[in-house]
């Protein structure tokens, strides 16, 4: 009885959104909440999850395989595939969560993008910054959750581990591949590598 239910409610609201002008692509994948809220000119790609507590603004694409709950989504966003937004979490007007990014109670500021293999967690990010692939908020230091915060303009490199509490200011760069752990000045190249060994005519053993 209960999937009967279930299954009814669940074509019962994908019919209210079909009414409402939202365009699915394979109604029958996507599975809403009873208190999703949509705007106007929304895109829904299969295969997406809306949990509780989910608003979403005007203009927004939401592509395959994103799960969301408990978040604001602005205008003129685009989400997935593959994404995560996880509770608390804000995205602001013409933000990007791209494929295999999952973002939990943070805020992506206006145009800010996070396109690849991104984890962002308590976290307040500013306007137009570009988060690169395989960029993470170390948040959890097994006690307790500490915050990052990136402010406008900034550019972070990929595969770069920002150790929070930290503070990245505006119109800074983080070098690709650096841990960061001390706050960035504004206007300022942060960069953490270990230098290159190269051993010339290297032979590996043989077994």
């Amino acid at each position: 009885m209960k999937e009967i239910k279930y299954k009814n409610s669940q074509i019962s609201l994908r019919n209210k959104f079909l009414k409402l002008g939202i365009k699915m692509i394979g109604p029958e994948t996507i599975f809403f909440s009873s208190d999703t809220k949509i705007g106007k000119n929304v895109v829904i790609e299969p295969y997406v999850v809306f949990g509780s507590k989910v608003r979403i603004g005007n203009d927004v694409t939401i592509k395959s395989f994103s799960h969301l709950e408990n978040c604001v989504v602005e205008n003129r966003v685009d989400i997935g595939p593959y994404a995560r937004i996880r509770p608390g979490s804000v995205l602001k007007e013409g933000s990007k969560i791209g494929n295999f990014v999952e973002i939990k109670k943070s805020t992506l500021g206006k145009k800010s993008k996070a396109n690849h293999l991104t984890y962002i967690g308590d976290s307040q990010i500013g306007k137009s910054v570009n988060i690169g692939a395989g960029t993470i908020t170390c948040n959890y230091d097994g006690i307790k959750k500490s915050k990052t915060k990136i402010k406008d303009n900034v550019f972070i490199g990929s595969n770069s581990s920002l150790v929070a509490p930290l503070t990245i200011n505006e119109n800074s760069v983080v070098g690709a591949g650096s841990v960061i752990t001390k706050n960035v000045k504004k206007k300022s190249l942060a960069l953490t590598r270990s230098v290159q060994t190269e051993v010339k005519n290297y032979k590996r053993k043989k077994k």
